[in-house]
């Protein structure tokens, strides 16, 4: 057993359900070590990427386009366009800018990094606190993950990657630069989501990225050695779960 709790007690596998009994069985057979003060964070973990999934597949559904930053788009009535990404407007909550694209996804374009991060941000706004939310991202710019540190995101090299981390589909024949790979988060079952492809397997999204390449192209699409994941241990202080 590779999920280690540094104090007595723990959680029982019968007592999870649906995606989290998945992903606690996932992180149980992984060859990384995930390590516990309390039993209350393996919680949250579950919880968060539990809350990661469940919002990929949202934004899937959610009507968002996929494109490139120059021809993006987002609701003018939160975002305002900036040379980098997209800068929350001054009079209105981050908590209800993020859950806007969710509900009017059609209002909304922009390219698979992107998605992610929108991802990430819905994952963590349903799993802590709305204030410790609008208080960590009172100044939020949506674009890639660079931008923003209270998000914490942690990129590993190896394959060792769970349901809710994000892995990276390299495509180095591509034909267009939009396509030089996809991001996608990890749902479990082999099924992934990657905004401009959807929900597939990874043999699908190879075939997908493979048929994007350009004329003459030897190169297939692969799996990056890599995953990208949340700092649960910095987010859990914030957490909206009842301590026992």
């Amino acid at each position: 057993m590779m999920i280690t709790i540094q104090i007595p007690g723990s959680i029982s596998v019968q007592s999870l359900q649906g995606y989290q009994k998945d992903i606690y069985m996932e992180m149980e057979k992984s060859d990384e070590q995930f390590e516990y003060f309390t039993t209350e964070e393996l919680r949250f973990e579950l919880r968060l990427r539990e809350n990661i999934i469940k919002a990929a597949i949202d934004l899937n559904d959610s009507g968002a386009v996929f494109t490139s930053f120059q021809y993006s788009n987002f609701n003018p009535a939160y975002w305002s366009k900036g040379r980098n990404g997209y800068l929350l407007r001054p009079d209105v909550l981050p908590t209800e800018a993020i859950q806007d694209i969710f509900i009017n996804g059609k209002l909304y374009g922009f390219e698979c990094s992107t998605a992610m991060v929108i991802v990430f941000y819905k994952a963590v706004l349903d799993s802590i606190r709305h204030s410790a939310f609008n208080y960590l991202f009172n100044n939020l710019l949506v674009w890639n993950w660079n931008y923003d540190p209270d998000l914490q995101i942690i990129t590993r090299r190896g394959e060792a990657y769970v349901p809710g981390d994000v892995i990276y589909f390299s495509n180095p024949d591509y034909k267009e630069p939009i396509w030089i790979g996809a991001n996608a988060v990890v749902l479990g079952g082999n099924q992934y989501y990657a905004h401009g492809i959807g929900i597939k397997t990874a043999a699908e999204m190879i075939a997908a990225l493979n048929s994007l390449r350009k004329e003459g192209a030897t190169r297939s699409a692969y799996v990056l050695k890599q995953h990208s994941r949340l700092n649960v241990r910095y987010l859990f202080q914030f957490s909206n779960l009842p301590r026992d």
